[in-house]
């Protein structure tokens, strides 16, 4: 026990330490005051009258721990966020990308779908997106329910243009998507190619032959196990000298180096093993 914790610290304690042992999300070393209340908002939102019995729920029900997630994990997502690394995916793999017949890109934890219409954008401007198909998976079906809108905001559509500039885009944002009753909406021709499925990547299948994978800032709420688990399901995911896309603030771990080789490292952009 750590000295002076009182009850409610060690429930909290205990059931971050069961996500990590049951699922691989590591939320143990998040803020103690922050993650406090999430969990409060938890327990308020889905009926649960204390911290043992969530607990126990997530411990033995995935479905319910999927319904949990969106209330722990502090998801931040923007169009063209981080536009360097969008200006690097535009000069150095699009090239690469224009010499297949046909793409499958695999967008991994695609959250509200944000970076998901970043990418068709991108695709789009490299006249490649009719030739491409891009699936976008998240353990949360709510996620899901609202990258499938694909409706925004109004008030971000300042900070998604800037990016978008930032990053290299050779038009007008505007032109992709459509403003009305405050909101900010993907234009349908950006939508039709993507096909939005749950899919968790601690316990589900690989997906496969795929040309590039994007997974940014997910694997920082896996732990090492996990992260390995993940790594190695994307290598059977991906064709021979497929590009994996990572967040900046995470790496492919040193165990996985013999699959997956920098390729823009500023970037954490990495390319499969295979023909360069």
């Amino acid at each position: 026990m750590v000295p002076d914790e009182n009850v409610e610290d060690i429930e909290i304690r205990l059931v971050l330490e069961a996500i990590h042992a049951r699922y691989g999300y590591d939320l143990r070393d998040y803020a103690a005051g922050p993650m406090r209340r999430r969990l409060h908002a938890a327990l308020t939102r889905l009926g649960v009258a204390h911290l043992g019995e969530l607990q126990h729920q997530l411990l033995e029900d995935p479905e319910f721990f999927a319904r949990v997630v969106d209330d722990l994990l502090v998801r931040v997502s923007d169009m063209f966020r981080d536009p360097p690394f969008y200006r690097s995916f535009r000069e150095k793999v699009v090239p690469v990308l224009r010499t297949y017949p046909k793409l499958k890109i695999w967008h991994a934890g695609c959250a509200s779908g944000e970076e998901v219409y970043t990418t068709a954008i991108v695709l789009a401007e490299a006249e490649l997106y009719e030739r491409s198909l891009i699936y976008a998976t998240d353990m949360s079906a709510g996620a899901l329910a609202l990258a499938r809108e694909g409706v925004y905001s109004e008030a971000q559509a300042a900070g998604f243009a800037q990016n978008y500039r930032d990053s290299g885009g050779c038009g007008r944002f505007e032109d992709y998507c459509t403003r009305a009753y405050g909101k900010l909406a993907v234009r349908e021709g950006l939508r039709k190619n993507v096909f939005f499925f749950q899919h968790n990547l601690a316990s589900d299948y690989a997906l496969g032959e795929m040309h590039v994978i994007v997974c940014r800032n997910v694997l920082i709420y896996f732990g090492a196990r996990l992260q390995e688990r993940v790594l190695d399901m994307f290598s059977h995911s991906i064709y021979s000298g497929g590009f994996l896309c990572l967040g900046k603030s995470e790496r492919v771990l040193p165990s996985r180096a013999a699959a997956f080789r920098e390729f823009v490292g500023s970037d954490r952009i990495y390319r499969h093993r295979g023909e360069w």
